[in-house]
């Protein structure tokens, strides 16, 4: 295998996308030859994204002007829906495929359907998906040519739990709750009333509280680990004032003479993009911010039998674009560090 690849990225106009294409200008093994938009295409990505001047001399091309099937790997940073009809027909041709969106996600089709409220247009497709939470799944991802990237909130839920679940520690049949909040970008870049800077400024506010369509993607990774702990999840997402971040405080329990510290260090010990931090720190958000990193830090609640588990990602990142780029290394046998060692941003 060659080196180096060419990436091609569907959809790149929204914040996933830009991320993508400032991830990938620096990895050493990646060219960038395909960038496409229906709606901007014959624009200069540069004038695009200002950010990108300099960097990337592309211009946005319909997909059928792309040349999208001379990639060795494709990324979809699509709305829900684009993905499921493109991709089978890049499959077809042997290109590797990483979904950003949520197509691919749950192996339970009925399921998908009833929360996304369409008919999934390749379920045939579906079985062949490898779900993309890297330190889950590297030897699957490693084989894989389609790879379901994560959704932002069950990477930072689920990473905090992963290695509780798989060693079937928390207690069967108890509540799990997952109390989680994101910045705005994690709505997307289109226009919306509520993330509007007068209406998502000096507020906060809890949303789909009566069903996020993250709720069963959390639920399938829990069910495949531990049994009868998923029925127990109660999960709600709160939009914050800030651009980038995302925490999820969980509260479990677990069962006696359980180290959750030192099942979680021990798990991630080979993780370059999970971080243990000592007990009773609290992980801030800022602390990840532009970074590939997922910190997690765990404490008892006084005078209780509850486990407090933190964790903070960028959801930007880690939680979608880093991700990716992520578990495209792990596809190609690249470094899984490549193009992702930067420092977070501060302030």
């Amino acid at each position: 295998m060659s080196n180096r690849i060419k990436a091609g990225i569907v959809g790149a106009t929204g914040y996933t996308g830009v991320e993508l294409l400032r991830l990938l200008a620096a990895h050493p093994n990646v060219d960038v030859c395909a960038v496409t938009s229906r709606s901007e295409a014959g624009i200069a990505v540069a004038d695009y994204f200002p950010s990108l001047r300099g960097v990337y001399d592309l211009a946005f091309q319909t997909p059928d002007e792309a040349g999208l099937a001379q990639c060795d790997v494709v990324f979809f940073a699509t709305p829900n829906g684009v993905a499921m009809k493109e991709a089978p027909a890049l499959l077809a041709q042997g290109v590797r495929v990483v979904d950003l969106s949520a197509d691919y996600r749950l192996q339970n089709i009925p399921v998908w359907e009833k929360w996304y409220g369409m008919a999934h247009a390749s379920p045939e497709t579906v079985a062949r998906a490898v779900y993309g939470l890297s330190e889950m799944n590297r030897s699957s991802i490693a084989q894989a040519q389609l790879v379901a990237n994560p959704g932002c909130y069950p990477t930072c839920v689920s990473l905090a739990l992963l290695p509780l679940l798989k060693a079937g520690r928390l207690k069967e049949n108890m509540p799990l709750i997952a109390d989680c909040k994101s910045g705005v970008s994690g709505a997307g870049r289109k226009a919306n009333v509520g993330t509007l800077f007068c209406e998502a400024g000096d507020n906060f506010k809890a949303y789909g509280v009566g069903g996020h369509r993250h709720l069963p993607e959390i639920k399938q990774t829990i069910s495949g680990l531990q049994s009868n702990v998923a029925e127990g999840l109660v999960f709600v997402p709160h939009l914050t004032p800030m651009i980038r971040g995302m925490q999820a405080t969980m509260y479990l329990h677990l069962h006696d003479g359980t180290d959750p510290h030192e099942l979680l260090a021990g798990f991630y010990h080979n993780s370059p993009f999970v971080d243990i931090m000592p007990p009773g720190s609290t992980p801030e958000t800022r602390s990840v911010r532009g970074a590939n990193l997922c910190r997690i830090s765990v404490q008892q609640a006084p005078q209780s039998n509850v486990w407090i588990v933190l964790s903070v990602i960028d959801n930007l990142v880690k939680g979608a674009a880093g991700q990716a780029v992520q578990n495209m290394n792990i596809m190609f046998g690249f470094n899984e560090e490549a193009g992702l060692n930067n420092a977070p941003l501060l302030p």
